[in-house]
């Protein structure tokens, strides 16, 4: 456990909070725009609500699951954290998903897009699903 917690520290240590243009550049150059159907703008609109674009990120839910980093991927399903049941489908610590090297957390999002596609984050149906996204990726030169 004092493993993990000191990770932790790491992690946020070199943690990252992105513009939405830097973001979207760096989507665009990971190969996100178009991956699998979805749109850039949806990639950064869904990073806006659920961290705020910041890779350091970390949500605690009702149901004892965490979410971490900028895409806030769920401890239950796709990252262990060492605590409570995990499916752990990206196969990786969670800790990995609250650092700069965004590469993990992309590779894990192109995993859950393949499972369980886009309406597997709330905040993309909440917030991003038949909305105009063009805002997004206004003035960002793309």
């Amino acid at each position: 456990m004092r493993c993990l917690v000191f990770l932790l520290f790491v992690a946020l240590a070199n943690a990252r909070v992105y513009t939405r243009c830097e973001w979207a550049r760096v989507l665009k150059n990971y190969g996100m725009d178009g991956y699998h159907g979805i749109s850039l703008a949806e990639w950064v609109c869904l990073s806006q609500w659920e961290s705020s674009y910041n890779t350091a990120a970390i949500n605690h839910n009702t149901d004892g699951s965490t979410d971490y980093g900028i895409f806030q991927i769920n401890s239950r399903w796709w990252c262990n954290n060492g605590r409570g049941r995990t499916s752990n489908a990206c196969h990786i610590n969670c800790s990995e998903l609250l650092t700069d090297n965004v590469q993990v957390a992309i590779d894990c999002a192109k995993l859950i897009i393949m499972d369980s596609g886009i309406s597997a984050w709330v905040a993309w149906r909440d917030h991003c699903k038949g909305h105009d996204l063009s805002p997004y990726l206004a003035g960002c030169g793309l």
